[in-house]
C-alpha cells in the first residue's frame, strides 16, 4: 500500500464552484432566485455566472489571483458574483454596504482591488471613496449593478472621475460566453475569498480563505443544520457578512430557492415567509428580537428554521420566536472560520424540559461541527486544558479544515492566531461543561477584572436584556480607583415601555446576579453604536467609559 500515491483522478482540488454545475444538471428547471418580479432557474443562474466569468476574463482582462470587490445588498447579482468571480480565477472580496466612504477606500487600497461591482444605490459612497484614494494608487475599474434591470449607465451614475463606465453589470454579462470553461483552481489551497473583519480602519484584517476551506465549510453547514434538498431560503443574513456563512454556495448544493431581500424589515420578512412558504433563514440575535417583537403577528402556518450566531439570544426572545413557529438553532463561528463551526447540537430529550431550561441549554454554543477536527478551551497562562466544570475560563482554540489561510499582508497577525502548537487562537473566552458542550463567556478584551474577580460582560448583558424596557444593552469596563475596573452598562430603551431609572435597572440586576457583577453605572443612549455587520462597537463604549473618569458608587442600595 505504500506504493499507492495521489493521482489527478483521485486528488482533484475541492471547490464549491462545482455545486453550481451540478445544480444546473439536477435542478435545472427549478427556481434558483426570486427577487421582486425577477425569477431565475438554476439553468439560467449557471449560464449567467458562466457568461459573467467569461466577460471578466475576455473583456475586462481579469487575471488569476486578482481581487474583485462587490458593494451590494442581497440582490441576484450579489448571489451570482459568489460564483462568477472565482470562476474567472479571481478572488472575491465582499464589502459591507454599511461602511462609510473612508473605510471603503482604505479596504480597497489594502486589498489592491482591480475591479468593483457597486449597487447603484451606493454610487455616492463609492465615488467619495475613490476621491479619497492616494494620488499614486489607481482606483479599481467601476461597474454598477442595475436595480431590477433598469438601465443606469447614463442616468443614475455621475462620472466625476476618469472612469470607464462603458458597462453595467447586465450589459457586461450579456457580452460573455455561456459555454465558457471556468477557471478551476490549480490547487484547492488557492485563495478564493477575502473578507475583512469588523475592526478599525487603522489596521485592516483581511481574512483569506481557500477553495478547500470554503468547500468544507459549505458542506459542513448543510450537514450540521440538517438542510434538506430544495429548501426555500430567505436571505435575511447579509451576503457581505462572511459570505453569508457560505450559504450562497451551500444553497446551490441542495438546489434551494433563494429569496433575495434588499432591505430588512420584520413586516417584509413575515410577508415573504407566507408568500413563498420559506423553510430556512439565518439571522443575528437582533433580527430575532425584531421578529419576536413585531406587533400583531399570528403564529406561522409552517415552521421556519432559523440559524443564529453571536451573543446568545435572550431567553424571552427564544421563547417568543418558538411560539410564533420558528425553530431556532444557535452556534458559533468567526470570519476566520468561514462559517459556523460549533453548534448547539440539540438533543430530543431536552424538549421535555421546562421552557426556561430549554432556553438556557440552547444559549450554549455547543459542540464542534463534523468539519472541525478539535475544539478546546486553554488556560492562557499554562496553555493546558481548563477543567470541564462549566466555570473555569480559558481561551477557545480551534483546529479544522475551514480555518483561514491567514491575514492579508499581516504575517505578525497571522502568526499570533495560527500558532506553532497547531491551534487557531480565537481570542474568545469560554468554559467547557461536564457534558462536553462549549459556552462562550466573552471576548478576551471584554472581560472586566474588578477587585481580582473576572466578570463576564455577556452574562450581565443577558440579564439586562431580560428587563422588559431594555431594547439594547452592552457592558464594558470603567476605571475605578478602588476596584481597578467596574461594570458600566450602556442601554437603549423600548419607546413604548415605561422608562426606568438607573436605580431601577441596578436594583433589577441585584436580584438576578452576584452583587460584585452588578453594573455600578447605567448610561442611557438613544441607540448603541454598531459595526458594519450590526455588532455593538464596544471599543467606542470603552472610550466613553474612560472619559467618564473613575467610577464611584452613585448611591448605595
Amino acid at each position: 500500500m505504500d506504493l499507492l500515491k495521489p493521482s489527478r483522478a483521485n486528488s482533484s482540488p475541492m471547490s464549491p464552484l462545482g455545486f453550481l454545475e451540478r445544480a444546473a444538471t439536477v435542478y435545472g428547471d427549478c427556481t434558483s432566485i426570486i427577487y421582486n418580479e425577477t425569477t431565475y432557474t438554476w439553468n439560467q443562474t449557471n449560464n449567467r455566472c458562466l457568461q459573467l466569468a467569461s466577460a471578466l476574463r475576455t473583456i475586462i482582462g481579469v487575471q488569476r489571483g486578482d481581487v474583485i470587490s462587490v458593494l451590494s445588498p442581497n440582490t441576484p447579482a450579489m448571489s451570482e458574483l459568489h460564483f462568477a468571480v472565482p470562476m474567472s480565477g479571481a478572488i472575491l472580496n465582499t464589502v459591507s454596504t454599511r461602511l462609510d466612504a473612508r473605510t471603503v477606500s482604505i479596504l480597497l487600497c489594502h486589498s489592491e482591488s482591480k475591479l468593483i461591482f457597486v449597487d447603484v444605490h451606493s454610487s455616492s459612497v463609492i465615488l467619495e471613496a475613490f476621491s479619497l484614494f492616494p494620488p499614486e494608487i489607481q482606483p479599481p475599474v467601476l461597474i454598477f449593478i442595475d436595480d431590477d434591470g433598469e438601465d443606469t449607465e447614463n442616468s443614475t451614475c455621475t462620472n466625476d472621475f476618469d472612469f470607464n463606465l462603458e458597462f453595467t453589470y447586465e450589459s457586461l454579462l450579456k457580452r460573455g460566453d455561456p459555454d465558457f470553461q471556468w477557471e478551476r483552481p490549480h490547487s484547492e489551497w488557492d485563495p478564493m475569498v477575502l473578507n475583512y473583519t469588523s475592526g478599525t480602519t487603522s489596521s485592516p484584517k483581511g481574512v483569506v480563505h481557500s477553495h478547500r476551506g470554503i468547500f468544507l465549510a459549505s458542506v459542513d453547514s448543510l450537514i450540521d443544520w440538517a438542510v434538506p434538498k430544495q429548501p426555500t431560503f430567505l436571505w435575511t443574513l447579509a451576503m457581505f457578512h462572511a459570505n453569508g456563512w457560505c450559504f450562497p454556495w451551500g444553497m446551490a448544493a441542495v438546489g434551494a430557492t433563494n429569496i433575495c431581500l434588499r432591505k430588512f424589515t420584520a413586516a417584509s420578512v413575515y410577508n415573504l415567509i407566507r408568500q413563498h412558504r420559506v423553510t430556512h433563514m439565518c439571522a443575528a440575535p437582533i433580527v430575532l428580537s425584531m421578529l419576536a417583537n413585531e406587533p400583531g403577528i399570528n403564529p406561522l402556518s409552517n415552521h421556519v428554521h432559523i440559524l443564529t450566531a453571536g451573543a446568545p439570544p435572550p431567553a424571552s426572545v427564544l421563547l417568543q420566536t418558538e411560539k410564533l413557529g420558528f425553530l431556532v438553532s444557535h452556534g458559533y463561528g468567526l470570519t476566520e472560520t468561514a462559517a459556523m463551526v460549533v453548534s448547539c447540537a440539540w438533543k430530543s430529550e431536552w424538549n421535555k424540559l421546562p421552557a426556561t431550561e430549554r432556553a438556557r441549554l440552547k444559549a450554549r454554543q455547543g459542540v464542534r461541527t463534523l468539519g472541525m477536527t478539535e475544539i478546546d478551551v486553554l488556560d492562557p497562562e499554562s496553555g493546558s486544558r481548563v477543567k470541564r466544570d462549566g466555570l473555569s475560563l480559558g481561551e477557545i482554540v480551534l483546529r479544522g479544515g475551514s480555518i483561514l489561510l491567514g491575514y492579508l499582508k499581516d504575517p505578525i497577525g497571522t502568526s499570533k492566531c495560527l500558532k506553532e502548537d497547531g491551534w487557531f487562537y480565537t481570542g474568545d473566552v469560554g468554559v467547557m461543561h461536564p457534558d462536553g458542550y462549549l459556552e462562550i463567556k466573552d471576548r478576551s478584551k471584554d472581560v472586566i477584572i474588578s477587585g481580582g474577580e473576572n466578570i463576564s460582560s455577556v452574562e450581565i448583558e443577558s440579564v439586562l436584556y431580560s428587563h422588559p424596557a431594555i431594547n439594547e444593552a452592552a457592558v464594558v469596563a470603567r476605571p475605578d480607583e478602588r476596584w481597578g475596573e467596574t461594570p458600566c452598562a450602556f442601554v437603549s430603551l423600548k419607546p413604548e415601555k415605561s422608562q426606568p431609572s438607573q436605580k431601577d435597572i441596578i436594583e433589577f440586576c441585584r436580584v438576578k446576579m452576584p452583587h460584585f457583577m452588578v453594573p455600578k453605572n447605567v448610561v442611557f443612549e438613544e441607540s448603541l453604536p454598531k459595526t458594519a455587520t450590526g455588532k455593538i462597537q464596544k471599543f467606542v463604549l470603552r472610550e466613553k467609559a474612560k472619559a467618564m473618569g473613575s467610577a464611584r458608587l452613585v448611591s448605595r442600595f
